[in-house]
């Protein structure tokens, strides 16, 4: 194809999708106005993240062991992800983001055998060769409520501009749920904080996700400068931890809302978020399962639409110009088989970061955290005569709570990459008190511009 043909393509496509810039008064052409508008940095955002974890553990203590335990022998696995995160204005308070990404590698185990697992990488992983997926196609358009204003910088999926302090925000399209709710400013990047699934959000929230972490749904929020209410209706998979969505929405969907209270103690910000879900989704029962076949029950064989749901706190607190602490509790309610996150029924968290101000290393961070992770009556006797989840499933089970302690050291090696070293140790892990502990050591490296 012809630079003339791209160009005149290119610049239908504009006109068509965004009048305002073709009928905008200008002495400018269309091409014009088309490269004008590639180059005018106000009108476009446009950032990159590569990230790679290498992660193995060595051999630990396993009398038995199942089709989705942990394995006891040493092994090492690495993941990579590569995202481009792309933004375009439409018009005043409109624009759309697009967000292709690269994926490969595998998880431990095949990303089996910890409810609390501790790559949070690699859930959008499900494959070792090399693929492009679609993560997050979405629009969005911000209303303005009052004449006082905020900026937003540029971002990932953030475009640059003065906001209403008391604005609605409005979302459709394909994303994921964690880039709304149980934000934390010190726990909730996987890329560039704690890796473990019940750390980087609440264990407890089943959350509504294909298999690489994403859904289709629409999403609408209302902003307060010291408070916000959001809610979000999004697609479930059709088969538990699929990529398959159910579309009839009357039959299968999730329900999501949260409120955030901003609040100061001593001078010191904080953050309290409150949230609760519904899920409805042809969901497995785990009494159903025991009582159809006590001897080898299987959950699976007893789906029907049903409800599940679950509530969520989450708290971020600077103690310090340099020290944050955050904490999560989770609970619900157990009774149908874990369907698109991981198999946590009750979940409590927190944990501690620093900057490395005090040491000559402003831009370094060090953390430390720790989640003990539990699963409801129904959930446990179900396992416990040999039943297996998606995640977890040992063959039999002498239950206690899973315990895992993460520490991590972020070395920012220069302005846009960042090596971190990460342990985490795992006391009864997926609730067998029969098997580990287990340590499982990482090393990440992560690129962003």
């Amino acid at each position: 194809m012809t630079r003339g043909c791209l160009v005149a393509c290119l610049s239908s496509l504009l006109s068509f999708t965004c009048p305002l810039l073709a009928a905008a008064p200008s002495p400018l052409s269309v091409e014009d106005a088309f490269y004008y508008s590639l180059l005018n940095p106000e009108e476009w955002t446009l950032h990159t993240q590569a990230t790679t974890i290498s992660q193995w553990h060595p051999p630990f203590h396993s009398p038995y062991s199942g089709p989705d335990s942990l394995s006891s022998t040493s092994e090492a696995r690495t993941s990579f992800t590569s995202t481009e995160f792309v933004g375009r204005r439409l018009w005043n308070g409109g624009s759309v983001y697009f967000n292709p990404e690269i994926i490969a590698g595998q998880g431990v185990s095949s990303t089996r055998g910890l409810a609390g697992y501790p790559n949070g990488e690699i859930y959008r992983v499900d494959d070792s060769n090399f693929n492009l997926v679609l993560s997050r196609l979405y629009f969005q358009q911000i209303w303005g409520l009052s004449k006082e204003t905020e900026h937003m910088n540029s971002g990932q999926n953030q475009l640059p501009q003065d906001v209403s302090q008391e604005r609605f925000t409005f979302v459709m399209g394909k994303f994921s749920l964690t880039d709304f709710f149980d934000d934390n400013a010190y726990s909730h990047d996987p890329r560039t904080q704690f890796m473990n699934w019940a750390l980087f959000a609440n264990g407890a929230w089943d959350y509504a996700a294909d298999t690489r972490g994403y859904t289709w749904g629409i999403y609408g929020e209302y902003n307060r400068p010291d408070w916000a209410v959001r809610a979000a209706s999004v697609l479930e998979p059709r088969q538990a931890n699929q990529l398959t969505m159910e579309t009839r929405v009357g039959q299968a969907r999730a329900d999501n809302v949260e409120s955030e209270w901003r609040y100061h103690v001593c001078e010191r910000p904080g953050k309290l978020r409150g949230m609760a879900y519904m899920n409805r989704a042809n969901m497995g029962d785990y009494d159903a399962a025991l009582n159809q076949s006590p001897a080898v029950p299987d959950v699976t064989q007893t789906r029907d639409y049903r409800l599940k749901y679950g509530f969520g706190l989450n708290v971020e607190q600077e103690l310090a110009a340099d020290l944050g602490f955050f904490t999560r509790l989770g609970w619900n309610d157990g009774k149908t088989e874990t369907w698109a996150f991981t198999e946590i029924d009750q979940s409590a968290a927190f944990g501690f970061n620093l900057a490395g101000k005090r040491w000559g290393r402003a831009d370094d961070h060090v953390g430390v955290a720790m989640v003990v992770n539990g699963l409801s009556p129904e959930h446990r006797a179900y396992l416990s005569h040999g039943g297996v989840g998606f995640i977890i499933g040992d063959g039999m089970l002498n239950y206690a709570p899973e315990q895992i302690v993460e520490t991590y050291y972020a070395f920012h090696c220069w302005r846009y990459f960042t090596f971190t070293t990460d342990v985490q140790g795992v006391r009864d892990p997926a609730y067998n008190a029969d098997r580990g502990p287990v340590i499982l050591l990482a090393e990440r490296v992560h690129l962003e511009f």
